[in-house]
């Protein structure tokens, strides 16, 4: 390599905040060797940019982090092009994240900027684990609110926006405050009947016997239980009860805002992509207008009409002109719940042996389909906590002879499909949100139970903010469960009626329960269609 590559090897490094050892920059110039002379730079720009995805102990570099990454992309490449239709594939095309590997990021409120947690995450946390999910709950949250005009801080003299002046209080200092004041914080019950709002200063009890929705910013829809997180409008009493009068969700963020704010980092968990990259997958994610998922939730494989309403299933898509890309086989897969009483493992091991058998014989599927397993609330497991393992390998592995390339992920999943995110979530939430509910929901904007529920998990950016003694949750997973920045399309499979609601942008919809009403869902990721179905 001539010394003006060397030199803009050491520059673009520089650039970066870099210093490149001896060892380091001949591997830098050995992986530039691999490429003609007018595509250096991007090939200098790639390197660099899965660089700062590393974790690295300096800035100073040495040969081992860089020969990792100029190994892995010269493999890439290689893979490429002996395959040039492999990127545009659909099982290359698809991405599938258990919830046990999302990346934990945690919000610095000094520094303003979320760090990402490295090392190993027990299970089984101690007690400030438990703490720390609060918080966390709390300070993802709280910084989507400090972005938002209606509620940041006003400067000396500045003159009160249209949206009034709706400053948040800390809790701490409502004492001896008097006049109306917004505060935000988790609703909790910290004596029986008696409820309280908490933040990261202090607690005080609320009364919401007068509290109304937010009128003015239309944040009304929504189930407002314990554990949610609120921003409430009152007055402290001479009781020191704060009185509310105006209680609601805090408000939404874009997408694209928030991803624009913390661009490199990876919250979904599907790998961080260059702006090139993520051009060139929206263009092939355009043109995917064959590729389809169809979804199913309660398989019940202990009963005869439900394996017939199934193969009835395959064999209509067995037939049709492209087969479906993915297939989402959802639990409960048995119409009894796992517990103590429960006796049938061995036969629905078997049971398993069958589906696989019935899914073989639809070649076209087996061939040109994948196939992913979520456990449901009631399936064998080690517990009914979230989020659940995948299904034990000694029910699976019958059905794994018979279709080798079936994915079994826990709940809940995730799916990255070229640009798309995609979360899947199996749990009967509807109903327990609704006997939760502290406030009746407004009927201003809607009436429907399920925009209800939609709203309240976006809006709290958390797919089950439920109370833990109704729900439990593992302490230091409880980030598997979050919903930021937005996704594209949330699945809530639900043993209720089949629904579909697109709300501020994001797809969300139950396909319903196969086992009891037949219902279903055929999704087209390329243009977010839900078609609800039925046999």
């Amino acid at each position: 390599m001539s010394g003006v590559v060397r030199n803009k090897v050491q520059r673009k490094f520089k650039m970066r905040g870099y210093s490149l050892k001896v060892d380091a920059l001949s591997e830098v110039l050995s992986f530039l060797s691999h490429f003609p002379s007018d595509a250096l730079d991007d090939a200098l720009e790639l390197l660099l940019d899965e660089l700062h995805h590393l974790s690295l102990k300096s800035a100073i570099l040495d040969r081992e982090p860089v020969h990792k990454v100029a190994t892995l992309l010269l493999e890439a490449e290689a893979a490429v092009e002996e395959n040039p239709s492999s990127s545009s594939s659909p099982a290359s095309a698809l991405r599938i994240t258990d919830a046990f590997i999302v990346p934990k990021f945690r919000y610095d409120p000094v520094k303003k900027f979320f760090h990402e947690h490295t090392g190993r995450l027990p299970i089984h946390g101690d007690a400030s684990a438990k703490a720390t999910l609060y918080k966390d709950r709390f300070l993802l949250l709280f910084q989507r609110l400090s972005r938002d005009p209606r509620f940041s801080t006003l400067a000396f003299d500045a003159p009160t926006s249209e949206y009034g002046s709706c400053e948040i209080s800390p809790i701490q200092s409502l004492v001896g405050r008097v006049g109306r004041r917004w505060i935000m914080g988790v609703i909790s019950q910290l004596e029986d009947g008696h409820f309280y709002l908490e933040d990261l200063t202090a607690a005080v009890e609320v009364n919401l016997s007068s509290a109304i929705s937010f009128s003015n910013y239309k944040i009304t829809t929504g189930f407002f239980a314990e554990n949610t997180i609120v921003l409430a409008e009152g007055e402290m009493q001479l009781d020191g009860v704060f009185q509310v009068r105006t209680c609601g969700f805090p408000p939404l963020e874009d997408r694209e805002k928030s991803m624009a704010f913390f661009s490199g980092l990876d919250f979904f968990g599907g790998g961080i992509l260059t702006k090139e990259e993520t051009l060139r997958l929206a263009e092939l994610e355009k043109k995917a207008v064959n590729d389809m998922f169809v979804i199913l939730s309660d398989i019940w494989l202990d009963n005869e009409e439900t394996l017939g309403n199934l193969e009835t299933i395959l064999n209509g898509y067995e037939n049709v002109e492209v087969v479906p890309s993915l297939f989402i086989l959802m639990g409960n897969f048995c119409s009894q719940p796992f517990n103590l009483s429960f006796k049938s493992i061995s036969s629905l091991r078997v049971q398993f042996g069958k589906l696989g058998q019935m899914i073989a014989s639809h070649q076209r599927l087996k061939e040109h389909s994948r196939f992913l397993f979520i456990p449901g609330p009631d399936d064998v497991g080690p517990s009914t906590v979230l989020p659940r393992c995948p299904l034990p390998k000694y029910l699976t592995e019958e059905l794994q002879k018979y279709v080798p390339n079936a994915i079994f992920s826990s709940n809940p999943c995730r799916i990255k499909f070229y640009t798309q995110e995609i979360v899947l979530f199996r749990q009967d939430l509807l109903y327990r949100m609704r006997r939760s509910c502290l406030i009746p929901p407004s009927t201003e904007e809607t009436s429907d139970p399920f925009e209800h529920l939609v709203a309240t998990i976006i809006h709290q950016s958390h797919l089950c903010p439920l109370p833990l003694t109704g729900q439990p949750i593992i302490w230091n997973y409880d980030h598997s469960l979050h919903l930021y920045p937005t996704p594209h399309t949330i699945v809530l499979a639900d043993k209720s009626e089949q629904k579909a609601f697109r709300y501020t942008g994001v797809t969300c919809f139950n396909p319903g329960s196969f086992s009891n009403d037949g219902t279903f869902v055929a999704y087209r990721p390329c243009n977010q269609e839900v078609e609800l179905s039925a046999l």
